[in-house]
């Protein structure tokens, strides 16, 4: 069970901690997704006291923060709690901050008058709570680490092949001329890999799989777990909008698994609602990072963002697991066909999204964006785009080792690039290609394919092939 909570975030926090200029630290994630569990873990690892407040079971607590003076807050909750903190030794974890706008505006009290104390702060639906709240935010006095789904590393940990996870995070594109991934081991992390699609990446649902392992009633405790986050979702859509919008919340929500992958339209949500109202639905879903958008860009440089569509985008959910829940597909579905196939190649693309989504910098807002051009006779359009240091890099999801990269080729040359990435279910190589278009133009780069399971380590191998 101890390996269930090795996620690799615990690093990012080991650092903040080990910081002289910390600032309070404010976990951000959807629900379910770990934040409580990742820092009462870096606490018992890193041997510090902790003391916990959730504000969600003890709302009376908030009261302590009604002075934003860090001393009156801490000789208050020690009267509340029985808890005296000494400032670099202990930690003041504030759990579900979105019920407490006071304690979230009075963090900047911590990093202004008592910056040696160990703050974090953890919330599920924090956009709202700072929508809502008319106190001054501590803009510039805090510092966000944004936690997504357990990566497959993480998965593969939880499982007990901490070997195998070791062996991803440290491997180089060097490595693959020398055989450092052998068949066997590349099937094996495929199977695997099949199995993190049904599990996915939820901690409970991951330790329910741990605990069961491979019986029959272990992937019912999955289920089970998958339908009870889904429900805790519904309940959460009650407390951010009013009851004609709760409607049109859940039919977004509901439909979402079958749109991964293609351009959203809300017309292919409900014909019954109008635009606005269904985008309205999709932005709440958005801010509760239930799902996210993979805007279209223009992708002639960095930042991605600043030539992003607003009308054009595609949308992720939040967790390959809970799609397949949703799309009713199990272990026995995704063992018949190509992984990359499985539901018209959806499964595959929400993987290496949500992947690709939360593999940058933890302190960053997490975005992702996609490439497209739409002409009479000459549409385009690249998976996935991402920047790797100065470089964009277009990002191919394909089956097999060859299929077709045309829009690939595309973007390679109007970008006049010369570096492309493709995930497929093939063992990892680097080729040196060239294509002739069909205007007879060629175009010569380096495609770097990796096997699926490497989603996680793209960013990392990209930099590695392009610094060479």
């Amino acid at each position: 069970m101890q390996r269930l909570l090795d996620r690799h975030e615990i690093d990012h926090l080991r650092q903040w901690a080990a910081r002289p200029q910390r600032k309070p630290l404010v976990v951000r994630g959807a629900r379910q997704v770990g934040k409580s569990t990742l820092v009462r873990e870096f606490a018992r690892m890193a041997r510090m006291p902790l003391l916990e407040i959730n504000f969600e079971r003890n709302p009376e607590q908030r009261e302590a923060f009604a002075a934003q003076d860090p001393a009156r807050i801490l000789d208050t909750l020690a009267l509340l709690t029985g808890r005296t903190l000494a400032a670099g030794t202990d930690l003041l974890f504030l759990d579900e901050i979105q019920a407490a706008p006071e304690a979230l505006a009075a963090l900047r009290y911590f990093h202004e008058e008592l910056p040696a104390l160990h703050v974090v702060a953890a919330g599920s639906l924090l956009e709202f709570a700072i929508g809502d709240t008319r106190l001054p935010m501590p803009v510039g006095r805090i510092e966000y680490l944004h936690l997504g789904p357990m990566t497959f590393e993480d998965f593969l940990n939880a499982l007990g092949h901490a070997q195998l996870a070791a062996a991803l995070r440290d491997f180089r594109v060097t490595d693959a001329q020398h055989g450092a991934l052998p068949k066997a081991v590349h099937d094996k992390c495929m199977e695997l890999l099949r199995l993190y699609w049904v599990v996915g990446g939820l901690p409970e649902a991951v330790a329910a799989y741990a605990q069961d392992g491979a019986a029959v009633y272990g992937f019912e405790r999955v289920a089970r777990v998958q339908q009870s986050v889904a429900a805790t979702y519904r309940e959460d859509f009650n407390k951010y909008s009013h009851a004609p919008l709760k409607g049109r919340i859940q039919l977004v929500f509901d439909r979402l698994p079958n749109m991964v992958g293609r351009k959203f339209k809300y017309v292919q949500v409900s014909r019954e609602h109008r635009a606005a109202e269904l985008a309205d639905a999709l932005q709440h879903l958005c801010m509760a990072r239930v799902a996210c958008k993979v805007r279209r860009t223009a992708a002639n440089g960095a930042p991605l963002a600043a030539e992003a569509s607003e009308r054009h985008f595609k949308c992720l959910c939040m967790d390959v697991g809970l799609m397949s829940a949703t799309l009713h597909l199990n272990l026995l579905d995704l063992a018949r066909e190509d992984l990359t196939l499985v539901n018209n190649g959806t499964l595959a693309e929400q993987f290496v999204g949500q992947h690709l989504l939360h593999s940058g910098r933890p302190d960053v807002t997490p975005a992702l964006h996609y490439w497209a051009r739409e002409a009479r006779n000459s549409n385009a359009e690249v998976d996935y785009v991402i920047s790797v240091g100065r470089h964009i890099v277009p990002v191919e999801i394909k089956a097999g080792a060859t299929g077709s990269l045309k829009s690939l080729h595309q973007f390679l040359r109007e970008k006049r690039s010369d570096f492309a990435l493709r995930l497929n279910a093939s063992p990892p190589s680097l080729l040196q290609d060239s294509k002739k278009l069909p205007d007879g133009m060629a175009t010569s780069y380096r495609l770097l394919s990796l096997p699926l399971y490497l989603a996680g380590q793209a960013r990392r191998l990209a930099a590695e092939v392009l610094a060479a």
